[in-house]
């Protein structure tokens, strides 16, 4: 991943870690739960669209890099790709 990319990713990292952060000061604090569950509900919004940045970072730049190398390690990459992506589906 290239260090433009990886930013970007720490980044969006980083505000969730803020949204968690001011989560728990919901809940410490007793607030309702319907403010609680928008909450939730964002930090699940925001770690789906950091996963699919990677997915497209993943797509843009790994799979990319695998053009000059033989059928069976471009093969395994896609493999694992398909695997992490599946992974990430499920969660979704």
């Amino acid at each position: 991943m290239d260090r433009k990319s990886q930013k970007k990713i720490i980044n969006r990292f980083r505000r969730i870690e803020g949204q968690l952060r001011g989560l728990q000061k919901l809940v410490e604090g007793e607030a309702p739960c319907l403010d609680i569950l928008t909450q939730v509900s964002a930090v699940t919004a925001a770690v789906k669209k950091a996963g699919t940045e990677v997915i497209h970072i993943y797509i843009e730049q790994c799979l990319a890099e695998t053009s000059g190398k033989s059928e069976t390690e471009r093969t395994q990459k896609m493999e694992e790709f398909q695997k992490a992506l599946s992974r990430y589906i499920d969660m979704a």
